[in-house]
Parts: structure tokens; C-alpha cells; sequence
């Protein structure tokens, strides 16, 4: 394992992770309050994010099967990189009243950001051994964090100074921890077809490959598992600053301080899981993790205070960080060598689905209760799906050729 490849596979989430804090804390509000305005901000908002995950979940299986048919995979990260670079730099061209040219903007930009993580995510099995997933999936999303806390601390400081300080901070960035991933990831590897070719048998490859993981039991009953908890966490993220202002009457500055506790709390839960995650398993760190998410659900039901929400903050902290590095590092056992992009598309896949289901359901209970309270009980369920899914899963990957045979 050559650590300096794993030191600049890890910091490419240093300025990733900032464009994805900064695009749900600041950005979110931005768009609504200033670009929007009035009641139709929560509408356009919402677009964004449906149609951006959307385009994620049916292009990445296809994109990746090119990027692995014909050797291209570093080229893409630096594609989707640099076309979200450009898209947060665009949002400096925004002014009151673009709605449309910011619903368009954002999309790109999170598109670029989302589909770029699929490229990312491939070169794990790639850089490290089996024997190591768990440790290095953390640190990276270890380092995420790290970047996460510091494009928060510049925001909150030259926000109210421009807005258009804190894209041209969080652009600059995302090209410094892209460039020695850029620079010292493995090279691309000919795959003995051009772009066109791969493109061709991309489209046919998807649906083979379709069909080859519904006839794998193992895979599948992950990925479905994934579908749902990891709807779970994305409700949750979605979801939290708005139930801490609703519910228990978080001001803005609370808020901006709430997230800044949760990404240092998930650093900590991504290191103190990086090493169990190896030892025992990414199965047994995804299942406890799923427990203990069950757990923060629960408490922040019964969280009455601003002081005990505090505390559900830094345990969901935890557990975020906890399952994202532990989920990654269970989907590279998983994967039969040099599917890696395809199949971490069909990751993002069941992921970005699962970004839907969850704060839809959430909203319409809350709509009913007229409380959210009762709504986020049902986050527990996913969990608990989630659960019974993995109980089966075996940590081995299996021949993509040979799945035809599989059977439960």
C-alpha cells in the first residue's frame, strides 16, 4: 500500500466534503431566502435536490461502466471535479430574482459533486488491501471532515462580509484537495475500447449488470439494506436543521454551531471505528452502527431542550461517521475486481434513490401531525430495514460471470 496514494485519495475529501456542508447549510438558505424569496423557495429547492440526485442515480452505473470499459476513470474524477469547481464559482453570478439560472447552477453543481464521488469511491479497492478498507475509507472521510469544519469557520467569518467570498473559498478549496489526487492516483489503465465503444457497451453493460446483481443474493441484499438506512442518514442530515429550528427554536447562529459539532463529532466516529471496522468486519461496524442510530433517533424524540438536542447532535456525529466509512468499506469486499466504477454506480444508485423516500414521507407525516416529532419515529424503520437486509450478507465478492447460477 503506497501511503502517499492513500494521503492524496484522502484529501480529495478535504475540499469535496466542503462543497457538501456548505451547499446544505449555507447555500440551501441562500437560495430560498435571497435568490427566491418568498414562499416558492422551499419548492425550487427541493427541484434541485430531486432532479440533481436523480440525474446521480440513473447516469452513475452507465458512466462508470465507461470509465472502467475504457480506462478512463481518473479523466472522469477530473471531469465531474472541475465542472463543480466551475458551478460553485458560478454561484457568485447570483442575484435576487435568478431562480432559474440558480436552480440550474446548483444542479450542475451537485451532480458534478455527487458523481464525482463515484469515480472516488473506485480507487479504494485499488489503493489499499482488503485487510485495510476500513482504516483508509475512514481517514478520508476523517479528512472530509476536517475540511467540512474549516469551510464552515470561513464562511461564518467573510459571510456577512460577501457571499461571494465564501464560493470563491469553497471553489479555491475544492481544487486544492482535488490536486494530489489528480497528481498520484494510479493512472488510467487502457481498456481496449475508446470512449465511443465503452459508451456502446456501457449502455448493454448496465442492464446485464442489472440484471447479474438482482441473481446475486449476497449483493443484492447489501445494496437494498443500503437503499434503506442509508435513507435513514439522509433524512436525518436533510431534516436536523430544520427540526432543531421548528422544534426547538435554534437561531441561525445555533444552527451554523450545531453543524459544526456534528462534522467534528463524525471525525471522531470515523477514527474510532477505522481499525474495529478492519478487525471485525465492516458487516459487524454497519449493524452496531445501525443500532446506535436507532438510539440517537429515539433521544431526539424525546429531546425537550436545546441542551439535550446538543447532545443528540455530537451522538449523531458520531454514528455519521461511523457508517459512512464503514458502508464504503463493506461495498469494496463486495465487488468482483475491475467492476469497481460500474458497481460503485450502482452504490450511488441505490444512495441517491435513497435520498427521496425518506424526507418525503418525513414532510408529509409532519404535515399531518403537524409536528415533527411523530415523523421522525419513522427513521427508526429504515434502520431497522436496514438491519434485517444485512443479516444474510457475506463479506466476499462474487463473479459478476458466474451469477447467473446464484439462487437464494
Amino acid at each position: 500500500m503506497d501511503k502517499k496514494v492513500v494521503r492524496a485519495w484522502c484529501f480529495y475529501d478535504f475540499g469535496n466534503s466542503a462543497f457538501a456542508v456548505l451547499f446544505t447549510a449555507i447555500f440551501s438558505v441562500y437560495y430560498q431566502d435571497i435568490i427566491v424569496g418568498g414562499k416558492d423557495g422551499i419548492f425550487w429547492w427541493g427541484l434541485t435536490i430531486s432532479l440533481s440526485m436523480a440525474a446521480v442515480a440513473i447516469s452513475s452505473p452507465f458512466m462508470g461502466g465507461i470509465a472502467d470499459h475504457a480506462g478512463i476513470r481518473k479523466r472522469m474524477l477530473a471531469i465531474y471535479t472541475a465542472l463543480g469547481i466551475v458551478a460553485v464559482l458560478g454561484f457568485t453570478q447570483l442575484d435576487a430574482g435568478m431562480a432559474v439560472a440558480g436552480f440550474a447552477i446548483a444542479l450542475v453543481a451537485n451532480f458534478a459533486f455527487e458523481g464525482g464521488v463515484v469515480f472516488y469511491n473506485a480507487y479504494l479497492p485499488e489503493i489499499a488491501p482488503a485487510s485495510h478498507h476500513g482504516r483508509v475509507s475512514a481517514w478520508g472521510f476523517a479528512v472530509g471532515y476536517v475540511g467540512s469544519l474549516l469551510a464552515l469557520v470561513i464562511a461564518v467569518a467573510v459571510f456577512e462580509i460577501s457571499m461571494t467570498l465564501v464560493w470563491i473559498a469553497l471553489a479555491v478549496q475544492w481544487a486544492i484537495g482535488a490536486t494530489p489526487a489528480l497528481l498520484f492516483l494510479p493512472k488510467d489503465k487502457p481498456g481496449g475500447m475508446t470512449v465511443a465503444a465503452a459508451a456502446r457497451k456501457g449502455f448493454r453493460q448496465t442492464a446485464t449488470t442489472i440484471r447479474s446483481v438482482i441473481r446475486m443474493p449476497n449483493l443484492r441484499r447489501f445494496l437494498i439494506g443500503y437503499f434503506f438506512y442509508i435513507d435513514g442518514v439522509n433524512t436525518v442530515i436533510a431534516m436536523a436543521s430544520v427540526y432543531a429550528s421548528k422544534e426547538l427554536n435554534f437561531e441561525t447562529s445555533e444552527l451554523f454551531m450545531l453543524f459544526g459539532v456534528v462534522q467534528l463529532s463524525a471525525l471522531a466516529g470515523s477514527m474510532a471505528m477505522a481499525k474495529p471496522t478492519d478487525a471485525k468486519g465492516p458487516k459487524w461496524a454497519v449493524q452496531w452502527s445501525l443500532v446506535w442510530w436507532i438510539l440517537v433517533v429515539l433521544a431526539a424524540f424525546f429531546a425537550e431542550t436545546k441542551g439535550v438536542f446538543w447532545g443528540v447532535a455530537v451522538l449523531a456525529g458520531l454514528g455519521l461517521g461511523s457508517i459512512q466509512a464503514a458502508s464504503r468499506a463493506f461495498m469494496s469486499r463486495l465487488i468482483p475486481k475491475g467492476r469497481e466504477a460500474e458497481l460503485f454506480g450502482f452504490y450511488a444508485l441505490c444512495g441517491k434513490s435513497g435520498a427521496i423516500l425518506g424526507p418525503v414521507l418525513f414532510g408529509t407525516l409532519a404535515k399531518i401531525f403537524e409536528s415533527q416529532r411523530p415523523a421522525i419515529l419513522t427513521v427508526a424503520v429504515f434502520y431497522i430495514i436496514g438491519l434485517v437486509f444485512l443479516r444474510k450478507v457475506k463479506e466476499e465478492a462474487t463473479d459478476l460471470d458466474s451469477a447467473s447460477g446464484a439462487s437464494d
